[in-house]
């Protein structure tokens, strides 16, 4: 089964482009375009890793991750 990728990334040309290079290495990526639906899709569903870029609307990734944590989700993150 393929790893679940969650990229949380407002600007369409990098969700385009780390997605096809993550499905090209063999991940599965799902993708949110603000902090309050990329919170929303994190806490509800399974992911193996979430990649965050810092800068988004509605809810900046750092505050993001601090809700996450919060509620013991403790799925790994890289920030972009």
């Amino acid at each position: 089964m393929n790893k679940r990728i969650l990229l949380v990334e407002d600007e369409e040309g990098l969700i385009i482009t780390l997605t096809d290079c993550l499905q090209d290495e063999g991940y599965q990526v799902e993708s949110a375009t603000n902090g309050e639906s990329g919170l929303r899709r994190a806490a509800e569903e399974n992911f193996d890793l979430l990649l965050l870029d810092v800068m988004l609307p509605r809810k900046n990734g750092f505050d993001l991750l601090r809700d996450l944590r919060q509620k013991g989700i403790k799925t790994p993150a890289i920030m972009l």
